[in-house]
């Protein structure tokens, strides 16, 4: 049970700075004001999260390609490579049958 503390140590100045950040970024009610001001204010700051994560979700997925496409490249490359090792296996093969071959020959004669 204890197990998860050091975890929780690590990870509480995080969610702090998370939850501190998150906090003002919407307008809160006060006793005094009035609905009407505030309500077109709440749905601005709104609307620019939305701005915000929609930018922030472009940015991610523009990495999420260039991840995608140098893993599909890397891929392509592995591939290239197996089929060159693969020859070599069989080129590999080839020249120990015929030097088995040469071996036994080379044995049987007196």
């Amino acid at each position: 049970m204890a197990a998860f503390l050091p975890a929780l140590k690590i990870a509480l100045p995080y969610i702090t700075q998370i939850v501190t950040a998150a906090v003002p970024m919407f307008t809160s009610k006060s006793a005094g004001g009035k609905q009407d001001e505030i309500i077109p204010q709440q749905i601005r700051e709104l609307q620019d999260a939305v701005t915000h994560n929609a930018e922030s979700v472009k940015g991610l997925a523009t990495q999420w390609k260039g991840t995608i496409e140098s893993i599909d490249a890397a891929a392509a490359r592995l591939q290239q490579e197996i089929v060159v090792l693969r020859r070599l296996v069989y080129c590999s093969t080839a020249i120990a049958i015929v030097a088995s071959v040469l071996a036994v020959v080379a044995f049987a004669r007196p």
